[in-house]
This record gives C-alpha cells, sequence and structure tokens, in this order.
C-alpha cells in the first residue's frame, strides 16, 4: 500500500527520460544536413588519426 512515492519516482523519471529524448533529436538540422556534418566529422577524424600515426612512425623505431 506504499506504493505511491514509489510511482510518482518512476513517473518523475520517465518523464526527464522523455525530454531527454526529445532535446536531442531537435537540433534544427534536415537529415541530409546532419549526414555531410557526420561526414566532415569523420573526414577531420581520419586526418587526425593519419596524422598522429606519422608522427608515431617517424619518431618510434619498429621491430
Amino acid at each position: 500500500m506504499t506504493r505511491g512515492n514509489q510511482r510518482e519516482m518512476d513517473r518523475q523519471k520517465a518523464q526527464k527520460k522523455l525530454q531527454a529524448a526529445q532535446k536531442k533529436k531537435e537540433d534544427g538540422l534536415t537529415l541530409q544536413q546532419r549526414r555531410e556534418k557526420d561526414a566532415a566529422a569523420l573526414r577531420e577524424k581520419q586526418k587526425k588519426k593519419e596524422m598522429e600515426k606519422a608522427a608515431a612512425g617517424t619518431n618510434g623505431v619498429k621491430k
């Protein structure tokens, strides 16, 4: 009979989760814009990895 508080806490938790999910989706970008943004981010990440690998290759000793 004392589940009233538990129910209220679950409702609050569900409401927070729902609000967080809605925030993520509302970034104002279309699908095409999001894809372009993600692709650019991946290209930058690849460049950075290649630069690190090149720097490690010239300074490191390979066995």
